[in-house]
């Protein structure tokens, strides 16, 4: 089983690891992709002014995101899991998980990123901004990502769960690749009425990966996640699409 989260535009600083290896993350295949776009970044980076247009910046947040990219070779690094913040990571609370349940993260849940395309939790990565409608003069983020992101995710085997936004699914997409469940977010109104939420539907999203990690458990597939989900708290279901609706 592999759990998809989508990144965090807000990341913490610093970091214990050493500087960024692209040879030692996870989905090895997009090394020469991964190093083509972190050459793009840092030369975007000696503009400040360009780089805050690409990033679609404010001028007091930009100088510190520019800063990020300009040294993205040469900042100390920390597992994905740590360095990103945000609703969906708060919900999932990585600092107060057991060592049990970052390992299983390590292994099941990943984060596809604008700049690294998919990497696992684990992997080290050092402090950056990019999103997945940032422009990368001479290299469209969706051009650049789309076919190669999903041929290594095609090749990942058991059971997908995609959690991602559509905007980087779009950096991705595994629409035909089998056992794969995007999943949608829903809210019940007193009316009755259900609507998929956006913002709000990080935290649900942040909550079932936690859940995920600390059951521990390698679903194979969609059934046997169903059939474990009401045990857990959640109101999930599977749409006549095959895509996952997680009520709320």
């Amino acid at each position: 089983m592999l759990v998809l989260l989508p990144p965090s535009e807000t990341k913490r600083d610093g970091g214990a690891l050493d500087r960024l290896d692209l040879s030692s993350l996870s989905f090895n295949g997009l090394k020469t992709r991964r190093a083509e776009l972190v050459r793009a970044v840092r030369l975007l980076a000696r503009d400040a002014d360009a780089t805050i247009a690409a990033l679609k910046l404010g001028r007091t947040l930009g100088a510190v995101e520019v800063e990020r990219n300009r040294r993205l070779t040469l900042s100390p690094t920390m597992p994905a899991l740590d360095r990103y913040t945000g609703v969906v990571f708060d919900a999932l609370s990585a600092e107060s998980l057991p060592v049990a349940a970052r390992q299983f993260a390590g292994a099941h849940v990943a984060v596809h990123s604008a700049l690294f395309g998919p990497i696992r939790v684990a992997d080290a990565i050092p402090a950056y901004r990019l999103s997945h409608d940032s422009r990368v003069p001479g290299l469209p983020l969706k051009k650049h990502w789309a076919a190669a992101a999903s041929a290594v995710l095609a090749r990942e085997p058991g059971l997908l769960l995609d959690f991602r936004s559509e905007g980087y699914v779009a950096l991705g997409p595994v629409d035909a690749r089998p056992n794969t469940h995007f999943l949608r977010v829903i809210s019940v109104g007193t009316d009755g009425q259900r609507r998929a939420l956006n913002h709000f539907n990080k935290k649900a999203k942040g909550e079932l990966t936690r859940a995920l990690v600390l059951a521990g458990v390698d679903f194979a597939s969609v059934d046997e996640l169903l059939a474990w989900a009401p045990g857990a708290g959640f109101d999930l279901r599977l749409t006549p699409d095959g895509d996952l609706a997680l009520m709320v």
